[in-house]
């Protein structure tokens, strides 16, 4: 052996054998084999195994040490791992055919059922109905030959005459704009009115794609930046505007112009809709190759069957200002007892939607449609059927509820309804789901994990409506079983039956009636004219993670999207958690008509809560959602301070993530609307006083005389929740005007 010496005077070369204990040297005396069995489960053979032969680790590093040394072994076996990668997407790129897709190993079972022709049909419906006001490029996995024509997109101006631009590929991936010009808006209060934001203008429209690029996490966007946009953009910033310089950029609300009118229209840009595609001919190719479909599922025959497109109309053409075709109904689900949690959540569509309360007689004919708030109670336990009387017990105990009871005054009678929901009737209601979801196992399935419901003995029943001996003490007993909740009472007591009966619920009444469902724990903060004039489907992302969060979720009225899902859903055992959707878009090449918007729109304080963009966060900045509630002493002179307009400004509503049992005020818990209601209000006082000093002492209080308000009753620094709460009753009481400047008018 030969050693050349070091400038240091050591010696280079292949080092000698160094061990660091007796235990190493006895590991490393030791000859291991090259390969070495492994043996795996044959999954459905749990008896048997298949053994595989392997590259033996420890001889590879054996042999790397003894032949290069340790330092040098190591990286010898870092290259060779590299080459081996290398060499397999090599050989893959090379042998591999665009049709082959290799199978995602997420531990996840595919879900698809619809073949490649079916999915296909789909995506022309959705186009041709104008549900994908859209650029961004279609699937190629979905081998379409020709480009469809959209009618929600305006035309674009050619650069190039069609025979000198090449084409796209094997399949196209865009649509032809063949609808309305659009007109981009800048919005502003103009001086000397600049107190408030001027309320959209009837019939614009979101061009999401222009907010796609300032507010989508995936590509880095930061939420600060993105509300930044939405209310400049929006016109929120009313006589703030410290900005200077041109904002074309930041335009992204427009209005469609039916006459070609002048503004900033997107046919200033350049044609991307490619001639017809005459490609690589697939008719000697398994249509459905590159699918990978449900295990033990069959594709679903026939064919799937959908009407004709819907006729596309834009805002200007229509001739009253509600499309009966996309109905303006904000959807939310409840169970339980009715708390502040609901409260609030009517109370913030008050005050930031175009209702018309201003005006003392609603005008017939108007330029804005006027949007409806539809609350659907479930007035039991989610595993329980209805009552005969049940309508009349739900409007008997609204009454009743302080809380409620001031949303049943004639005022709101046209724009906010109390509805019941009856599970078997809302799925009888679903023509895909009507004639089979009788024989699913169970109707709560939550990202896969099952909960049966066991139906109750005859003799139970009879028991328990005689009132036997033992009905109150089993009555009280069960009513904190997982079948028997209703309403999340504490962390510890989470009604899960009813959060997974509304993750079906959400997606049936947006299939069967249209319009927009928001989860029971969400506040507006703006008003949503210019989402409505958007009519594809959304619903938002699930904080870092590319997934959907339904929370928030817009569905077109009987389209071929919902049909999709529904059908898909029924032969994946009825799971709709947000998770398991995902994977039904993902797998089907769908997930391009459910638009997945940046969480920032709807839930900004997401992505801090989870630890993302501390170094630039937002105003507020959460670090948990809890502060919304008891916010920190460092943040805590921001709510009272800056008040409703320092709150996640721009966005359009905020997610505050269950905690049912947190109460919005501690120090006034009870409905303070002012004379109006002053009979509620006092009951409600009385409780939450008398509850107070149970507490506190333990014992019954005794009643007691209304006691005056003081200013030492609330704690020095306000909340979030608190300053939010007391803003929206003060428009309600009188004393201030909603978001916009109007004040409502009895």
């Amino acid at each position: 052996m030969s050693f050349t010496k070091r400038r240091s005077g050591s010696f280079k070369g292949r080092s000698l054998p160094h061990y660091s204990s007796v235990v190493q040297e006895k590991y490393h005396g030791r000859t291991y084999p090259w390969f070495v069995p492994l043996a795996f489960v044959i999954p459905g053979r749990t008896t048997r195994r298949l053994r595989l032969w392997l590259p033996n680790p420890r001889r590879i590093h054996q042999f790397s040490v003894s032949r290069f040394g340790r330092k040098r072994g190591f990286v010898f076996m870092l290259l060779l791992f590299a080459v081996l990668v290398f060499a397999m997407f090599a050989l893959a790129k090379r042998f591999a055919t665009e049709e082959k897709t290799w199978p995602a190993f997420t531990g996840d079972p595919p879900t698809l059922v619809y073949r490649r022709e079916d999915l296909q049909r789909i995506w022309t419906w959705e186009i041709s109905s104008g549900h994908y006001p859209s650029r961004r490029r279609l699937p190629e996995q979905l081998w379409l030959k020709s480009v469809i024509d959209n009618p929600s997109l305006p035309p674009r101006r050619a650069s190039l005459p069609a025979r000198f631009r090449a084409p796209s590929g094997p399949s196209t991936t865009t649509t032809r704009g063949i609808g309305p010009r659009r007109t981009y808006l800048d919005i502003r209060s103009e001086p000397p009115h600049v107190a408030y934001p001027p309320r959209p203008v009837p019939g614009s429209v979101a061009d999401l794609d222009i907010v796609m690029e300032h507010c989508d996490f995936s590509e880095k966007k930061y939420v600060r930046d993105c509300l930044e946009v939405l209310r400049l953009g929006g016109g929120l910033d009313n006589g703030k505007r410290l900005r200077r310089g041109k904002m074309d950029d930041w335009k992204y609300i427009y209005l469609e112009q039916l006459d070609g009118s002048n503004g900033t229209v997107a046919s200033d840009v350049e044609d991307e809709t490619p001639p017809l595609i005459t490609g690589i001919a697939r008719d000697s190719i398994d249509p459905d190759n590159g699918l990978i479909k449900k295990r033990g599922a069959d594709w679903e025959v026939p064919p799937i069957a959908l009407p004709e497109p819907r006729k596309y109309r834009s805002y200007q053409s229509l001739s009253s200002p509600c499309d009966p075709e996309t109905p303006r109904i904000f959807h939310m689900f409840w169970t339980g007892p009715f708390t502040d949690k609901p409260y609030l959540a009517l109370l913030s569509f008050l005050f930031t939607q175009n209702t018309g309360l201003h005006l003392h007689d609603y005008p017939t004919e108007t330029a804005a449609c006027r949007p409806k708030f539809w609350l659907w109670i479930n007035p039991g336990p989610a595993a329980a059927v209805p009552n005969p009387s049940a309508m009349h017990d739900m409007f008997t105990e609204l009454k009743a509820t302080p809380w409620a009871a001031p949303f049943l005054h004639p005022r709101f009678k046209d724009i906010i309804q109390f509805k019941l929901w009856n599970t078997t009737e809302q799925l009888d209601g679903v023509p895909e789901l009507a004639n089979e979801w009788r024989t699913r196992e169970s109707l709560f399935n939550s990202g896969g994990h099952v909960i049966s419901v066991p139906q109750k003995k005859e003799s139970d029943v009879t028991s328990a409506s005689a009132g036997g001996e033992n009905a109150t003490d089993t009555s009280k007993a069960d009513e904190d079983d997982l079948l028997n909740r209703t309403g999340s009472k504490s962390s510890t007591s989470y009604d899960r039956l009813s959060v997974i009966l509304s993750d079906m619920a959400r997606f049936i009444l947006c299939h069967r009636f249209g319009g927009i469902y928001l989860d029971a724990d969400t506040l507006f903060l703006r008003d949503w004219e210019e989402l409505w004039g958007w009519k594809g489907a959304f619903a938002y992302r699930w904080s870092r993670l590319e997934k959907y969060n339904t929370a928030v979720l817009h569905l077109n009225k009987g389209s071929a999207l919902g049909t999709f899902l529904f059908r898909t859903a029924l032969k994946n055992d009825l799971d709709f958690h947000p998770m398991t959707v995902s994977r039904y878009l993902k797998e089907a090449h769908l997930e391009g008509l459910l638009l997945r918007l940046p969480d920032a729109l709807f839930d900004s304080a997401w992505l801090n809560t989870e630890y993302f963009q501390w170094e630039r966060p937002p105003q507020p900045f959460f670090t948990d959602f809890q502060d919304f509630f008891d916010t920190p002493l460092k943040i805590s002179a921001a709510p009272h301070a800056l008040g409703f307009d320092g709150f996640f400004k721009g966005a359009f509503s905020y997610h505050f993530h269950n905690y049912w049992w947190k109460p919005f005020d501690p120090a006034r818990n009870w409905p303070d609307l002012g004379p109006q209601f002053i009979a509620g209000e006092r009951v409600a006082r009385a409780s939450a006083r008398a509850a107070a000093r149970s507490t506190m002492t333990g014992e019954k209080p005794a009643e007691t005389e209304e006691e005056e308000d003081t200013v030492e009753d609330d704690q020095r620094d306000l909340d979030w929740s608190t300053v939010l709460k007391r803003t929206f009753e003060s428009y309600v009481r009188g004393e201030r005007p909603n978001l916009y400047g109007e004040w409502l008018e009895w």
